[in-house]
């Protein structure tokens, strides 16, 4: 995985690095409570958020989602904490 420099110019492969690493995080995430994305609408809309299944996957298969989301998804399952290492 590559890292970081503070004042680096951000490349376009370094944010498609980037895209990678949080749709594979929330992808993890969602792996280790057992929750779908049939499941995430559902657990989303409690929270006010509407969502369908296809564009919770296609957000989360671009990996180009927003912060907001990423909270919206992690309040929605109940998440704490975040595992930010992915081994």
């Amino acid at each position: 995985m590559a890292t970081f420099t503070p004042g680096a110019m951000m490349t376009k492969a370094n944010e498609t690095e980037w895209q990678a690493r949080a749709k594979n995080l929330l992808k993890a995430e969602l792996k280790r409570r057992g929750v779908s994305y049939r499941d995430l609408v559902d657990k989303l809309a409690t929270l006010g958020v509407e969502e369908t299944e296809r564009n919770i996957a296609n957000k989360i298969s671009r990996g180009g989602f927003t912060a907001v989301f990423l909270l919206q998804c992690l309040e929605a399952v109940g998440a704490t904490s975040l595992r930010l290492s992915l081994d």
